[in-house]
């Protein structure tokens, strides 16, 4: 039986984009660059900064950000919904991070990633 690997994202700034689910997600971070990663990026004419494919990774699957250079028309088929204990001050955090709100509703909130991709803050 096949388990879940990566969870890939198209993005129009995938490091950008990366940062800011790092920084949203309790454990994970931005995979490092070694010093033969970044003289192969370089061969290809990139930085760390303009990766056209960008991995976080821990604690649970690896979240990984590829290029693309199609804007987001429609809503997601698929989104992340994260669960807080403090809601309000989740969103706040978030927000701080570059995330927006769509919408609040009782139990949840619904935001927009820095490129518009929404989420949900879910009450724990």
């Amino acid at each position: 039986m096949a388990r879940l690997a990566e969870i890939v994202f198209d993005s129009l700034q995938p490091a950008r984009r990366a940062r800011f689910w790092a920084q949203a997600l309790e454990g994970y971070r931005v995979r490092a660059y070694d010093v033969a990663e970044i003289h192969r990026l370089a061969a290809l004419g990139h930085t760390p900064e303009t990766d056209p494919t960008v991995a976080v990774d821990e604690p649970g699957p690896t979240l990984f950000f590829q290029l693309t250079d199609r804007r987001k028309t429609t809503r997601n088929r698929l989104h992340l919904d994260l669960r807080a204990e403090h809601r309000r001050e989740e969103v706040d955090r978030l927000c701080a991070l570059g995330a927006s709100v769509r919408d609040v509703h009782e139990t949840y909130s619904v935001l927009l990633d820095p490129e518009g991709n929404e989420f949900c803050v879910q009450d724990a």
